[in-house]
């Protein structure tokens, strides 16, 4: 898990979704109250498998020589909350953060997002660095909605996955598709989709596209 969560910060680097030391990946270790999550403070070029902390899901450090991301306590109550969940996602990517200073979801008027997020993507509320408001932010945002991404208000972006890299996928399609709708709202007003258009698009993507494993 350190090695997967080490390299997947190199594809937040590559989509253009973080700047500087800003963003975070995070993995949980399956079969274990731990997780794996970036040191704070690090250059992603600085990167390594033997750099990444673990913590416990109280956001505790448990192994590493680095102190783990500022945005710990976010990721732990994050895995606390939703057992189902095996990665987090934080960017600051620049047309998601912008729909997120606005505090406005963003609509669903666009097939790719029918498939992604089963609808739009929600705000979350504002809430402070430094315990786990923005955790309590995201899972109350998005416990019972299909979408993996929430805008956090004034913040930026959270995502969350299956695994790390399901969480980065997300967070990689939330600003592809915001930056679309943000082109589409200067020519005019986008067109929405249907309901039951979106559950059918969202149920194929989900269940049928992509290669599946023989039964």
């Amino acid at each position: 898990m350190r090695k997967i969560v080490a390299d997947l910060h190199a594809a937040l680097v590559r989509y253009n979704l973080v700047v500087w030391t800003a963003g975070n990946v995070s993995g949980r270790i399956p079969g274990e109250d731990l997780f794996v999550i970036k040191p704070s403070g690090v250059s992603y070029d600085e990167l390594t498998p033997e750099n990444m902390v673990v913590c416990d899901l109280d956001g505790n450090l448990v192994e590493g020589e680095h102190a783990p991301s500022s945005d710990t306590a976010a990721h732990a109550y994050v895995y606390r909350n939703m057992p189902e969940v095996g990665g987090v996602v934080h960017t600051h990517s620049t047309y998601a953060s912008a729909w997120a200073a606005r505090g406005e979801a963003i609509p669903c008027v666009l097939t790719a997002m029918a498939d992604e997020f089963g609808g739009e993507i929600p705000v979350g509320p504002f809430a402070l660095i430094g315990d786990d408001s923005i955790g309590q932010g995201i899972v109350e945002t998005l416990k019972g909605h299909r979408s993996p991404a929430v805008l956090m208000r004034n913040h930026g972006v959270f995502t969350i996955g299956k695994d790390p890299k399901a969480a980065v996928k997300a967070a990689v399609m939330c600003e592809d598709v915001a930056r679309t709708v943000h082109v589409a709202r200067q020519l005019g007003q986008p067109l929405p989709i249907a309901q039951d258009d979106i559950d059918r698009l969202y149920d194929r993507y989900q269940n049928v596209y992509g290669q599946r494993s023989p039964r």
